[in-house]
């Protein structure tokens, strides 16, 4: 059972082949509202707040667009004009709504500091900038760049996390507190990734062309990490918090430190099964690196 004030939620939809993503959209929004009534109720000091930012709102785009339009509006850029760029953003392509449900269930279910899917819609500023960034990323890839370079300055003053609008972010992914995040231009990061706060994904100096990393799917990066030039981290690969990782790193492998190495050695580094991305492991490699010390 769950504890006392819970809320008791009907199961969710299983995955993606017995469901339709209406369907799991559908459900994500409404324990969304779920929570925010509670919330309201508990709290009724939030209840304005709680009510025009999601209560008062049709589905889950409206609610986004009207809450990252005022999260980085100014007083030259209007509240009003980015809701209607967002929402118009959101409803002409479905494949962002999908990615901000995949975004929305890996911070509930990876972070247990997020206590709510409505906790994250609000609160997260790393769900939050990665939303606006597809947005940016969309109108950079429409040729709308002056906007896009402005949207992205403005992701970057508000939340302290600047992804370039042409890098290209997968789904399922948390920025896990975020603060410092770098992503440069030519990045890619795949699906179900996990990225800590003051990771830089950088180039590695006045190189121009491709010139930043390829993240695989499934891959951790942990507080700090820097890795730079256009390496690829292979699929469910572990990068420990502080590396600075300048040359390609294997799937399914570890590799920490400052150069870092992979553990367990070049020639025969250790392999993990697991997908770090979503377990969000830091440290079971601890004990396969021998000269780890105190």
């Amino acid at each position: 059972m769950p504890p006392e004030g819970e809320l008791r939620y009907p199961s969710p939809p299983p995955t993606e082949s017995t469901t339709t993503i209406d369907e799991e959209a559908g459900w994500v929004w409404a324990q969304i509202k779920a929570e925010a009534r509670r919330d309201a109720e508990a709290e009724p000091a939030l209840a304005s707040y709680l009510y025009s930012t999601i209560l008062s709102h049709s589905s889950l785009e409206r609610s986004l667009a009207f809450h990252l339009g005022n999260k980085l509006c100014s007083s030259t850029l209007l509240s009003t004009l980015l809701y209607d760029l967002f929402l118009d953003t959101f409803t002409s392509d479905p494949g962002l709504r999908v990615a901000a449900v995949a975004d929305l269930r890996a911070a509930r279910a990876r972070d247990p500091a997020c206590v709510s899917f409505s906790h994250c819609l609000l609160n997260y500023k790393g769900f939050l900038a990665c939303q606006a960034h597809r947005v940016a990323h969309k109108l950079w890839n429409q040729s709308r760049r002056p906007l896009a370079l402005a949207l992205h300055s403005r992701i970057s003053d508000v939340f302290a996390v600047d992804i370039h609008p042409a890098a290209k972010i997968g789904k399922g992914i948390l920025f896990d507190h975020a603060t410092g995040v770098v992503i440069g231009e030519t990045a890619v990061v795949g699906n179900n990734v996990s990225i800590l706060h003051h990771v830089t994904l950088g180039g590695t100096g006045k190189a121009s062309g491709d010139r930043h990393p390829k993240i695989g799917d499934g891959v951790l990066i942990g507080a700090g990490a820097t890795i730079l030039g256009n390496v690829k981290i292979g699929e469910g690969a572990k990068i420990g918090a502080g590396s600075v990782v300048l040359i390609d790193v294997p799937p399914r492998t570890t590799t920490v430190g400052n150069p870092a190495r992979l553990v367990g050695g070049k020639e025969k580094p250790t392999k993990h099964e697991e997908c770090p991305g979503e377990s969000m492991d830091h440290t079971s490699f601890i004990s396969d690196w021998s000269d780890y010390i105190i």
